[in-house]
């Protein structure tokens, strides 16, 4: 599926509801975080709730994967994000439950101030206080790895192992993680900047579904001490993962992710 406005052509990935627990009411739309497109929720993610029934979407934002705007990534804002998430949830029959990573996460919660929808999932997300207190972690745990992230988010190239190191707490198969490390890609620093102090969530303004909440416990990025923080926002216990990493949905035990997301969603009804 691609929504269009202007030829402003956004890449959405769909892989329509399967099996024996087919069509179940509500679809699902996930939100990649930066630096990464639609194609990280494809991997497995897609497929596994295709085959559980759900009809399963992932949104390439502005600027990322197969969507418009690459020329001009650093123009993009959280709020042009959201603006592609609501152009996205437009396209679908009914309104889905959102289900957003990193900086797609952060965008989610954008989005409830604007919008109503049946659910969110906020995996390894920015919390809505902001990225400085992740950053400010980074400095004293891994300073290289914020240098490599800064160099990248400038444009520049990285070694793979930049991306291993950011992403993965277990092994990943060094086939799998070229193939990764050819999607990966610039982000906007206006997107950044909005991330860190211009343009944070405004907890009054959201209007908010039932929501779950999910970190783990070896996030080089966003981690765990961030996730709690979210949760205790939000009033709600946080699901961490033990012995992963960033990369939740392409970590060799996404499936524990997976089942444990689709139980939640069966306990609401969805």
């Amino acid at each position: 599926m691609d929504t269009r406005a202007q030829d402003q052509v956004l890449e959405v990935i769909s892989r329509p509801a399967q099996g024996k627990a087919k069509a179940r009411p509500t679809p699902l739309l996930f939100v990649h975080g930066a630096f990464a497109g639609a194609w990280c929720w494809d991997e497995h993610f897609l497929p596994f709730f295709s085959a559980a029934g759900y009809d399963a979407h992932a949104v390439s934002l502005r600027g990322h994967g197969g969507s418009w705007g690459h020329n001009s990534i650093d123009w993009w804002s959280i709020q042009d994000y959201v603006e592609d998430v609501r152009r996205a949830v437009a396209e679908l029959e009914q309104a889905p439950v959102l289900i957003g990573h990193s900086m797609g996460g952060f965008v989610v919660q954008k989005y409830l101030e604007q919008a109503q929808v049946p659910g969110a999932v906020l995996m390894c997300s920015v919390p809505p206080q902001g990225l400085v207190g992740a950053s400010l972690q980074m400095v004293f745990s891994r300073p290289d790895l914020l240098g490599d992230l800064n160099h990248l988010l400038g444009g520049g190239q990285v070694a793979s192992h930049v991306l291993e190191q950011a992403l993965f707490a277990q092994d990943v198969e060094p086939e799998r993680l070229l193939r990764y490390y050819g999607h990966m890609q610039k982000e906007s620093q206006r997107a950044i900047w909005d991330m860190s102090l211009f343009n944070l969530p405004q907890l009054l303004r959201m209007r908010l579904p039932p929501l779950q909440i999910i970190g783990a416990e070896l996030d080089a990025l966003v981690p765990a001490a961030q996730v709690k923080m979210t949760g205790d926002t939000y009033g709600i216990t946080p699901e961490i993962f033990p012995g992963m990493g960033h990369g939740l949905m392409l970590e060799q035990d996404w499936e524990k992710v997976a089942r444990s997301l689709l139980a939640w969603l069966q306990r609401q009804g969805f």
